[in-house]
Parts: structure tokens; sequence; C-alpha cells
């Protein structure tokens, strides 16, 4: 099977993503980090009427410079009696413009002589006056169909009087780990084996998109008990994700299975690292075979994994964003995969990308300090200089960029 391309993986993948879940009625409290299943719709204008932007005097611009005889004092959260010409009313920040204003004279630039007001500077008319609906009209979209709702989002939810929304329901993602040599951190490894950080890290990836991540205990390499553990999870989640067992040694069992219970609909990328990838399903549950090296299986979950998820969460699923850097490095051989570098971005502008070190598919630790994953196209040379482009790990692990 040649390998295919990360573009063609990625297009082939999102187009077999599922359909949106249920959806439920959840609090505002409640909602952070949901998929918004029906749109929000302005109830009414924000703000609902002309208030003032700044503390001082509401009154007619052409009623300046002065005097003008302060009649009234309006706070936020109080009704205001009109304005009669040559008047003014003492104001705050937020309350209700009096029907006759048409311009704040903000306390900085008046004076007071008894009651009466002298303006030191006159304002521009209309100055210092949020219009009613100014931020949103009656009747317009305040959030998207699809929109990941984040803490301003739900502000801006309860700023329309909504105290709750509609989301999709989350998923349920099934996360399988296989391999004789692993074992779970806090056990004692014998000399041959290493400690399980995959399962680790997919739950956590999982958990910080908002979706349920459900643990499987570890799968060792053994054709039937790994094929028992697909269907058994495949008939309890919404999606599998598996590492390990996808490459073509003879213990390697997880693509073999899903072959053998399934569909298998793409295998081997032309990737590095992440070749040995697999997508197919499992009685009817889509299934992502991840390789079992750990930064191979991070890498293929943010590329190809999340968009997935998302999607098929029912969010929106933006174009991953890609920023130039100068390279700090060199790749003296082409290679004939897209390859991503584990690299650190210093302060300059454009920032400067300095490799974190050794970039074997099993070195974790350059993935903590990373701070962007810089894209190196097939058949490309580095040199110290050159202009590459770069994901930010914060786009790149974001549900807001998923690419």
């Amino acid at each position: 099977m040649a390998l295919l391309s990360l573009k063609d993986a990625r297009s082939r993948i999102l187009a077999a993503t599922a359909s949106p879940p249920a959806t439920e009625i959840l609090a505002l409290s409640d909602a952070l980090g949901r998929v918004l299943a029906t749109p929000v719709v302005a109830q009414r204008d924000v703000p609902p009427f002309d208030n003032s932007a700044m503390d001082g005097y509401a009154l007619r611009a052409t009623d300046l410079p002065g005097p003008v005889a302060v009649v009234q004092r309006v706070p936020a959260g109080q009704p205001a009696l009109p304005l009669a010409p040559g008047t003014a009313a003492r104001i705050f920040t937020g309350a209700v413009l009096p029907e006759g204003a048409d311009t704040v004279l903000i306390q900085e630039n008046a004076a007071l002589e008894g009651d009466q007001l002298v303006a030191l500077e006159p304002p521009e008319p209309g100055a210092n006056i949020r219009r009613r609906g100014g931020d949103l009209a009656l009747g317009s979209t305040v959030l998207p169909q699809g929109s990941v709702l984040t803490p301003q989002d739900l502000g801006l939810v309860a700023s329309v009087g909504f105290a709750s929304v509609s989301v999709y329901r989350r998923l349920r993602i099934g996360v399988i780990t296989t391999g004789d040599e692993l074992v779970e951190p806090g056990d004692d490894p014998e000399a041959w084996q290493i400690f399980n950080s995959n399962g680790v890290q997919l739950c956590a990836q999982l958990t910080a998109l908002g979706f349920i991540a459900r643990r499987y205990p570890n799968v060792p390499d053994d054709a039937e008990l790994t094929g028992q553990v697909l269907e058994r999870a495949a008939a309890e989640c919404d999606c599998l994700i598996t590492s390990g067992g996808v490459s073509v040694g003879e213990e390697d069992h997880v693509r073999g299975q899903i072959e053998a219970r399934g569909e298998l609909t793409l295998w081997k990328l032309a990737l590095k690292p992440g070749k040995p990838l697999a997508f197919g399903r499992v009685s009817g549950c889509p299934v992502f075979g991840l390789p079992g090296n750990p930064v191979s299986s991070w890498v293929t979950f943010g590329l190809l994994v999340k968009p997935w998820l998302l999607a098929s969460q029912g969010a929106e699923v933006p174009a991953q964003q890609r920023a130039a850097a100068v390279a700090g490095f060199s790749l003296s051989r082409p290679g004939t995969r897209e390859e991503y570098l584990r690299v650190v971005l210093d302060q300059q502008v454009p920032p400067i990308a300095t490799l974190t070190g050794d970039q074997s598919s099993g070195v974790l630790s350059g993935a903590g300090l990373a701070t962007a994953l810089a894209v190196i196209p097939p058949g490309t040379t580095v040199a110290p200089g050159d202009r590459v482009q770069v994901i930010t790990i914060t786009d790149f692990l974001s549900p807001l960029a998923a690419g």
C-alpha cells in the first residue's frame, strides 16, 4: 500500500465524519467547552438603551460651553427623567441616557459653580455614549451552531438573557493501549518493560478537548485478545483510539484485527513521525490506530484524530494556523515524508526556531519543551536562516484551531 499524504489522509478521514450526537440543555455554569447545537440569537438589543460610557454630565451639545443647570442625578440601574433645553444630568457609567440628551461631558472636563455646569473642554456632539444595539442588535446571531463555548462566549450568552444553551452530548472515546512491554505508572516494571505513557497522554488530550475518555486495560500482544477488546469497546463507545500494534511486526495485531472484524480505510502515511497510522471501523465504530511511539501518537492525534473528533462532535473545525519562523537548525538530508519537528521559538520577529534536541519518535521530553512544531515538506533541506512554517503548540492543542 502506497504512503498517503497527510493532506489526502485528512481529507479522507474528515469525509468519514460521524453525524453529531444527540443534544441536551445545560445551564451556562455547566456549558464551558461544550459544542453549541443551535445558534444563540439576541432576544433584545445590547445594550438595551443608550447609556453613558463615562462618569460625567448628560446634556445637549448645543447648550455648551454653558453654563447649564444640573437638575437630576442618574446612577446606573435607575430611570432618568427627560431633560429640558439648558439643563443637564449628573450621570454615571452605564446609566440610561435621559431623553433629550445627546452628549456626555466627562467629569474631568467639567466645572461646577453651584448647580451651574461649565464645560472646560466641550466634547464633540454624541461623545461618550454607548448606543442601543451598538454591541448586538435584536435578532442578530450571537453565536453560531458549532461554537466551542469559551468563558467569553458564556458571558456573551448571558448578556442577551439566556440561562441555558443547547449543546451536543459529549462523545465517549475509548482508549486502548497494546503491548507486552507496557506497565502502568506506579507499578514495578521488569527490566524489559516501560511505563505506559500513551494511555495517560491520550486520555488527557481527550479530556482537555471536552470528550469523555474511557480507558481500557492494556492489551497484551495477542491477536484474539486484541480483537475481543476492540469489539467490546466498539459496543460501548462512539470512537476508539488505540496505540501500538499497527506496524508490520509479527506482534502487531491491531491493524489485522480491524480488518478481520470490520474494515480498514487507510494505513501508512507519508508523515514523520507517525507513518503507521490506521483508520477504519470495528462493528461500525470508528477506530484510529495510532503508532506506539509516544511522540508519533501525540503528533498524529493532533493532526488527524482531533479534527475528526471535533467535527463529529458538531464543532466547526477551522483551518490550522501556521506562522513564519527562521530556522535555527539544519537538515542536510531531504526526507520523503512531511516532517514535524519539535522546536522552541524565541521572542524575535520573525522568531527563530531551535530544535528541542533528539527528534526521535520515542523521546517524549521534547514534546514538553516544545513551543511549536516546524513543518518540513518532503524533499526539503534546511539551513540556518531559512524560512520555515510552524504551528504553535497552543494552536496544535486548542479545540479552536483543530487542523
